[in-house]
């Protein structure tokens, strides 16, 4: 059954008023170990939304963010990405197209000893000639560049302390920087506040979104936190078992469909959320 037919809200109001940055139509991913991952997706995102993904860990959210980052090949379906069907193109065209894609991780990898200075000019240097890459490792380039982005995630205090000197939110927030100092055309977060307290989540979500509205990229985001998503995300898109259950405006979600997605979810701690005054669920923690 395709994933579309499973959507409680078929998306059409949005998609379809402006060229897609991604389209996927029977995809699906299956790991070596015979896991299905992602069933039969249909999905299509409009260049410069902000779509935030929500679901029970193992859902297939990971997964889906590492085909849009065409980390991984779809086993089946068709992927259309940025106006290119990235498994179609030579190894140089898609390393170009990569160059145009910002993944943020949960935990981002950085080398614990490297210098926040230049973890993000890392974002660059699939823009930058080998030449200039290699230099920027000895003598880190564009200070100001850096010092700038550093600064909107409160961290330009930060530019020479070393990778291993900062906390796990302090380290997200120089994941987020690297990838904003990239510019790229499509945002792809995997749980990119998680290490960070309600307050200072909030506050760099804001940043990525005015961010990615600024360059008019298109922000994908994977959340645990609902509250966040509903909240900073115009458009959620809800994933369980490897399919599409629900993909609709936030502000048309409704408790129902959230204790349905998380129903027997086996994770040992819940938060509660309160989507409207007269009615409480049940959700995930962070």
């Amino acid at each position: 059954m395709s994933v579309s037919m499973l959507s409680s809200s078929p998306r059409t109001s949005l998609t379809n008023q402006t060229e897609p940055a991604l389209s996927l139509s029977g995809v699906s991913y299956c790991h070596a170990n015979g896991h299905v991952a992602l069933r039969d997706v249909d999905l299509q995102i409009a260049k410069g939304e902000r779509v935030a993904l929500i679901g029970p860990s193992g859902a297939g959210k990971t997964t889906l963010l590492r085909l849009l980052a065409t980390h991984v090949q779809p086993s089946n379906g068709e992927l259309e990405l940025l106006g290119c069907q990235p498994w179609t193109l030579s190894v140089g065209a898609r390393q170009k197209l990569r160059g145009r894609i910002g993944l943020i991780h949960q935990a981002p990898p950085l080398p614990p000893r490297q210098r926040v200075i230049t973890s993000v000019l890392a974002g660059r240097l699939g823009h930058w000639s080998l030449g200039r890459s290699l230099l920027s490792l000895v003598y880190p380039l564009d200070k100001n560049g850096v010092a700038e982005v550093l600064g909107k995630l409160d961290l330009a205090d930060k530019l020479y302390e070393r990778c291993d000197q900062l906390s796990g939110g302090q380290l997200q927030r120089v994941g987020i920087a690297r990838a904003l100092y990239q510019s790229p055309t499509l945002m792809l977060a995997d749980e990119p506040v998680s290490a960070m307290d309600p307050v200072l989540a909030a506050y760099s979500l804001n940043v990525l979104k005015r961010e990615a509205t600024r360059c008019q990229a298109t922000l994908i985001a994977s959340l645990h936190a609902v509250e966040l998503a509903l909240e900073h995300f115009p458009r959620v898109i809800a994933v369980r078992d490897g399919r599409i259950l629900f993909d609709k405006a936030s502000n048309t979600v409704t408790p129902g469909e959230l204790d349905a997605l998380y129903a027997n979810d086996q994770l040992e701690g819940f938060a509660r959320v309160e989507p409207t005054p007269s009615q409480s669920l049940h959700i995930p923690r962070c």
